[in-house]
């Protein structure tokens, strides 16, 4: 999730406009050879004596990891003089709730770069785990903790969405808690644009969740599910979470975004280094001076900032495109799924291609799709009635030809079409990585959940 870095004072005016309101989406824009990649990823920590996840305050815990990375040239990001993020040039080193610690890598001009990026940053958590006896954990949910057993973090936006949650929906304190996953954000050149991979983002989100499913596990057993991750999602908070379907609809663009953000219930604002409760209520109110918690005040454009990042659709816009349907996963799969989207996405005649597999699909058979594929994988059925895994290879081949168009070679003269290798296997055989663990757990392991430490560790 989102952590602020800018402690600093800074200008920060009053929202007097929808043109300010708009303008995050604006000034988003732009031409095709700025374009960058920015890769997210999550893992997590444990300490590798008994698995327990280790809390921020205890010797050797998160609070020392993040101090321990600062040896790398990270700069520590405080609040209410705790440590719970770091800044550098490879992005931001962050936590999630109860721990998980992610990477929000920096925007970058190719894959190799991005593979890179993370090849550095696990290769420091993994020097300073090797000295504090901690191991980093690639899978989509915590595969044997309960939420009792998890600590959460000392940051305030949590706190206050740990209360909400269980007023929304049952399964929101997992997402906060036992999950993780890897994320990229994408540019676009103009508004029609920025529909266009919208739609194509959206419409495929379930074959990324198929394609990284790897959340088999809840409390030790098999859930039932393959990405239980994704199926979290679907009840963790209906006003903030789903498929969008009005992203389909003729006209969409900058203004019905806007619209659907400003009726996303808020969370929280932030003022004097502190987080202000604001769980329920309307940023519209904000807008006229009538949110309760602050009577009188009207935003500031970094609270409008704020809000963007409340929202938790299958696809989220902010000043670029967030794709956000798959599990975490190790190294590889890292630099896999921003292959996968930017050879969509980044190349006009891979996305072109790419649109015309799903734009006759309709919203009753997209939802269908979304709702079958956590528990389905790759067997699931697109509208028009083939697996995911059918669909999967001639999307896959889709993004190998954007790829090899974009022609951004390494120093070995390779194009950025190998990253999508991991992805291809998983087609290949037929079965998501969940499936692998499930086999393994009911084979080699003899049903010890405990060996996915050593098959999916960094």
């Amino acid at each position: 999730m989102t952590t602020r870095t800018d402690t600093a004072p800074r200008v920060d005016p009053t929202i007097e406009s929808r043109d300010d309101l708009l303008a995050p989406f604006v000034k988003g824009e732009k031409d095709a050879p700025a374009w960058r990649i920015g890769t997210e990823h999550e893992k997590f920590v444990y300490r590798r004596v008994d698995h327990r996840a280790p809390s921020y305050d205890e010797p050797g815990g998160i609070r020392d990891l993040l101090t321990a990375l600062t040896e790398f040239g990270w700069t520590p990001v405080e609040e209410g003089g705790n440590v719970i993020a770091l800044a550098g040039p490879d992005g931001t080193v962050s936590l999630e709730p109860a721990g998980q610690l992610e990477l929000s890598g920096a925007p970058l001009e190719n894959l190799h770069l991005t593979c890179a990026e993370a090849a550095r940053h696990l290769s420091q958590v993994k020097a300073v785990g090797d000295r504090l006896g901690l191991g980093f954990l690639g899978v989509g949910m915590w595969p044997d903790k309960a939420r009792a057993d998890l600590p959460v973090m000392p940051k305030g936006r949590y706190e206050i969405m740990l209360r909400h949650m269980p007023r929304v929906g049952s399964l929101g304190l997992d997402m906060m808690l036992r999950t993780c996953t890897i994320q990229v954000n994408l540019d676009y050149a103009s508004e029609a644009d920025m529909a266009q991979k919208f739609r194509v983002g959206l419409a495929l989100q379930p074959l990324a969740t198929a394609l990284f499913a790897s959340s088999p596990f809840t409390e030790g057993k098999p859930n039932g599910f393959l990405s239980y991750r994704s199926h979290i999602w679907s009840d963790t908070d209906p006003a903030r979470t789903g498929m969008l379907p009005f992203v389909f609809e003729d006209g969409f663009g900058y203004e019905r975004y806007l619209d659907y953000a400003l009726d996303v219930p808020m969370y929280f604002v932030y003022r004097d280094g502190r987080y202000i409760d604001a769980a329920g209520l309307s940023f519209r109110d904000f807008l006229k001076g009538e949110l309760p918690v602050l009577p009188g005040e009207k935003p500031k454009l970094s609270d409008w900032t704020d809000h963007l990042s409340t929202a938790f659709p299958e696809v989220r816009l902010k000043s670029f495109l967030e794709m956000r349907g798959a599990d975490g996963g190790r190294w590889n799969r890292i630099c896999a799924l921003p292959a996968l989207w930017v050879g969509l996405l980044y190349d006009q005649g891979a996305l072109d291609a790419a649109w015309d597999e799903v734009k006759q699909w309709s919203l009753e058979g997209r939802q269908a799709l979304r709702d079958s594929v956590p528990k389905l994988g790759l067997n699931a059925q697109t509208p028009e009635g083939e697996s995911l895994r059918e669909l999967g290879g001639r999307i896959l081949d889709i993004a190998e030809h954007g790829l090899k168009a974009r022609a951004r070679l390494n120093a070995a003269g390779d194009d950025e079409s190998g990253f999508l290798g991991p992805l291809r296997e998983v087609v290949a055989r037929g079965t998501t990585p969940a499936e692998v663990l499930l086999n393994h757990y009911h084979g080699a392991w003899a049903r010890d959940v405990s060996h996915v430490y050593d098959e999916m560790s960094f």
